[in-house]
């Protein structure tokens, strides 16, 4: 259990304001402006929002697909699937894979379920797959439009994790099982760390919608110790109605508001002169402003009048299938180019494990849903890249873990943490590279392997940023929860 500071009369007005996005903004403040460190936790004081050192990006978007992408299916075809399909792993020259000393190496760590077994008939795959651009690295057919793009990216074959089931999609985003309680995601490690480059709009935003309760819930961008003002904040794309729980009613007019910030204004200056030490007030004036910005701010960003045609069928807006990802995608760009550290986007929620998770069915339902984000997703690289964006953006394609080289169900594939992938793009990472791999049947990562937390390591140090010196005291983190930066693939 992690320890909890007493209720200061500070922490319990922090608490008061609850988890609106108003109370968020107040509380980002009140850190910057020192007024709640003392009191939260005694002498430590947070960061400066400054870099470590020169980074190479300013700026994070964070892909997931929720429910165990294929790598099989993605970004590390096997063609021996093919060769030995129906046969048992024993039945192939590759039976050592199941006395690895890598399995039991993963499999000290997992706290097993129904899933998660070794499926032992192996299953061909499901699409077919080319060398793509001049780099000549394997795609899957199912994602033609971000193979297009396979020159600017890093792709990351080496991965594993140590839980077999959901959970995976939090320890993903925190480093740790999910069974050791909920810890700061990535997204609220780089908030803490840097702060904003815009103070008109939020610093850490969720598009899409996020894991379900089952497999993580709002841990999934929640800051755990390092408090609520670090949360992702999720925003709708809706320029009516984009941040939930924070617009001001359909019966309060504009001006109504304005007045009403400017009557407070004038109450809280007065009684700032009367009180001149008062930190906590001079606080409470700026988050008041703040917060009608941000409702004047964030509207626009998601109102996409000024987008020409070509653009939206970029991103594929002109199209049932892709128009909702498309348009998370084409926020989020919105959204780094004005200044925002870091956006999350969640793909696939179905308030369960998620529509990733192919148990069965897996040809028509991968398919379907690589239409869904394939376009959306080369779209925003390519369109990052003309607007220069790319060179300073990093952009994160993940799961929580990939699926099994053998059959589930006749047609499906079951969940397999031994290997799977990921890939970066842009900010500082080289593109047209393959970093580490699986065997043959891509069973195991068995070259360069990567626990998931050296993702979050790469993106930190890419940002200028060193976690051992983000660490909070009395929140001692585990080696492993660091991470080390993939090297090999940085520019």
């Amino acid at each position: 259990m992690n320890p909890i500071a007493p209720k200061t009369p500070r922490r319990a007005f922090l608490a008061d304001l609850g988890m609106g996005f108003t109370g968020l903004a107040l509380g980002a403040m009140l850190y910057r402006d020192g007024i709640a460190r003392a009191d939260e936790f005694g002498p430590w004081a947070p960061p400066d929002g400054l870099p470590h050192f020169a980074p190479k990006a300013k700026r994070v978007i964070w892909l997931f697909m929720i429910g165990g992408t294929s790598h099989l299916e993605s970004f590390d075809p096997k063609p021996a699937l093919n060769r030995y399909a129906g046969k048992t792993i024993n039945e192939t020259p590759h039976r050592d894979v199941l006395e690895s000393p890598y399995t039991e190496n993963v499999r000290i760590a997992i706290q097993n379920d129904a899933n998660g077994h070794i499926r032992h008939e192996l299953y061909p795959l499901q699409v077919g797959y080319s060398k793509r651009g001049e780099s000549g690295i394997e795609v899957s057919d199912w994602w033609p439009e971000v193979a297009d793009c396979v020159d600017d990216l890093a792709v990351i074959r080496s991965l594993w994790t140590t839980n077999d089931n959901h959970g995976a999609q939090l320890q993903f985003h925190t480093g740790r099982h999910s069974l050791e309680g909920p810890f700061p995601t990535i997204g609220s490690w780089v908030h803490y760390g840097l702060g904003s480059l815009n103070e008109e709009l939020p610093q850490f935003v969720v598009l899409g919608t996020p894991i379900a309760d089952c497999c993580g819930g709002m841990n999934g961008h929640g800051a755990s110790y390092l408090g609520p003002e670090h949360d992702g904040v999720q925003l709708e794309i809706d320029p009516k109605n984009p941040l939930p729980f924070a617009a001001p009613g359909p019966d309060v007019y504009r001006e109504e508001q304005a007045d009403t910030f400017n009557l407070i204004d004038r109450l809280n200056r007065i009684s700032a002169v009367q009180y001149p030490d008062d930190a906590q007030l001079r606080a409470r004036i700026k988050s008041y402003e703040l917060a009608f910005r941000m409702q004047m701010s964030v509207p626009e960003v998601v109102d996409f009048a000024s987008e020409s045609s070509a653009t939206q069928e970029l991103y594929g807006l002109d199209r049932d299938e892709t128009r909702e990802f498309g348009q998370q995608c084409l926020t989020a760009r919105r959204l780094v180019e004005r200044g925002v550290r870091f956006v999350q986007i969640f793909h696939g929620s179905n308030g369960g494990a998620g529509a990733w998770d192919a148990h069965s069915s897996l040809r028509p339902g991968h398919s379907k849903l690589c239409k869904q984000v394939d376009k959306p997703i080369g779209g925003l690289l390519k369109d990052l890249k003309r607007r220069g964006l790319l060179d300073d953006t990093l952009v994160v394609w993940a799961t929580e873990f990939g699926r099994t080289p053998g059959s589930q169900n006749g047609d499906g594939r079951d969940h397999h943490p031994f290997g799977f992938s990921a890939w970066m793009a842009g900010g500082g990472v080289k593109g047209g590279v393959v970093h580490g791999a699986t065997d043959e049947l891509g069973f195991h990562a068995v070259e360069n392997r990567h626990y998931v937390t050296d993702i979050h390591a790469t993106v930190l140090h890419q940002l200028g940023l060193d976690s051992r010196r983000l660490e909070v005291p009395g929140f001692k983190r585990l080696d492993i929860d660091h991470g080390k930066p993939i090297r090999e693939i940085l520019a």
